[in-house]
């Protein structure tokens, strides 16, 4: 049941409220970037070089070299910062800013308690990201894994509001997404080079059956795509990475072969044609091999 003190009505002035309060004590630090618009097979890819990644690139590898090394890994949600809560979203999930954002009011849509970020998506993942899309209109995302780009082992799906890019289309990849049969349940994009499978939607994020029609969807989508579930402890898990992105009109899934592209990490944002670079090395890669053609590199053919 929805806690009686969650509104998706005041979430977004919860979300500037907050942030404004983190900036001011320091527990949010932003990514100044500098924003690049460069077209590729039918899609303006917006590509953000951003300068001071390393900070957080150095973080994830310091986590990663602790799993390794069989410590205790570092959780940032358990406890999160109190600075950067937001909302309680319900029994299971809570609200939480991103601390090291490059897109503004970014926010993190996390489990209560430790779950692995390599967990199939369940009903109550999805109704979190319904109540937070009833909020706002935005573009929710999930990396299943390290190599679909997630930075923390602790289960999390995300949101950014929309447009991504300051100006139509809301989501740079929408004209290609176009192009799909209308009627199909998990579609192919004919402009869209590597596996996929995509859904058309027309969710109403406030209807008590969004949660139950976005969880049908993702999971015919995993089907269509050959991304079936592995227990691990006990856990349903997936046996290859892959990127979800959901927004109230459609819904795509990307199984994924590798993090990177030439040292450039994509997460599922490169798939709705948003991409990050360190610097301005990787910037002129993505010039020089196409973001499409990056895409490419990261998914499954």
């Amino acid at each position: 049941m929805e806690p009686p003190h969650f509104d998706p009505a005041a979430l977004w002035p919860a979300i500037e409220r907050q942030t404004e309060h983190a900036l001011q004590c320091g527990a949010l630090q932003p990514i100044d970037t500098i924003q690049t618009v460069i077209e590729s097979e039918g899609v303006r890819f917006i590509v953000r070089q951003v300068s001071s990644l390393t900070r957080k690139e150095q973080q994830r590898l310091q986590a990663r070299k602790l799993q390794a090394e069989k410590r205790a890994a570092v959780d940032p949600f358990l406890p999160y910062e109190p600075d950067l809560f937001v909302a309680d979203i319900s029994d299971t999930h809570l609200a939480l800013l991103n601390k090291f954002n490059v897109i503004d009011h970014h926010l993190l849509i996390v489990t209560r308690d430790f779950q692995r970020q390599e967990a199939l998506l369940n009903l109550a993942d999805f109704e979190a990201l319904m109540r937070c899309m009833a909020g706002f209109d935005g573009i929710g995302f999930y990396n299943a894994g390290p190599e679909a780009g997630a930075s923390q082992p602790h289960k999390h799906l995300q949101i950014v509001p929309l447009p991504l890019g300051g100006s139509e289309p809301p989501v740079p990849v929408e004209p290609l997404l176009a192009q799909a049969a209308a009627d199909a349940p998990a579609a192919r994009v004919p402009g869209l080079p590597f596996r996929h499978a995509f859904a058309r939607l027309a969710l109403d994020p406030a209807a008590p059956a969004a949660a139950k029609t976005a969880l049908g969807c993702y999971r015919a989508l995993l089907e269509a795509v050959g991304v079936s579930a592995v227990e691990v402890d006990g856990e349903p898990c997936h046996a290859t990475p892959y990127n979800l992105l959901v927004t109230r009109r459609w819904m795509l899934v990307v199984p994924r072969s590798t993090e990177r592209a030439e040292g450039v990490s994509v997460n599922a944002l490169g798939f709705a044609g948003s991409l990050f670079v360190r610097d301005a090395a990787h910037l002129e890669l993505i010039e020089r091999l196409g973001p499409m053609n990056v895409l490419r590199r990261v998914a499954l053919p």
